[in-house]
């Protein structure tokens, strides 16, 4: 079975990015998939290597910054 190509749109619409600068910045510092080049302009992405790369993030929620004690 050929996995489902996802192109920026459906990213878009899954809630994974919200602009092509993101999805830039995802690709280069946090290693999501690059994805291939389908034809000039197009470029599409596994649903598989999305959802393994998904299923590696933390999910644990961000811990409170810590405030200088006055003293």
């Amino acid at each position: 079975m050929i996995p489902r190509q996802l192109r920026f749109q459906d990213l878009k619409e899954l809630g994974i990015v919200e602009s092509r600068p993101q999805l830039k910045n995802l690709v280069e510092k946090r290693g999501f998939p690059r994805g291939k080049l389908i034809g000039p302009n197009t470029r599409t992405y596994d649903e598989p290597a999305i959802a393994a790369w998904l299923n590696s993030r933390p999910t644990d929620p961000k811990p409170a910054p810590r405030r200088k004690q006055a003293q």
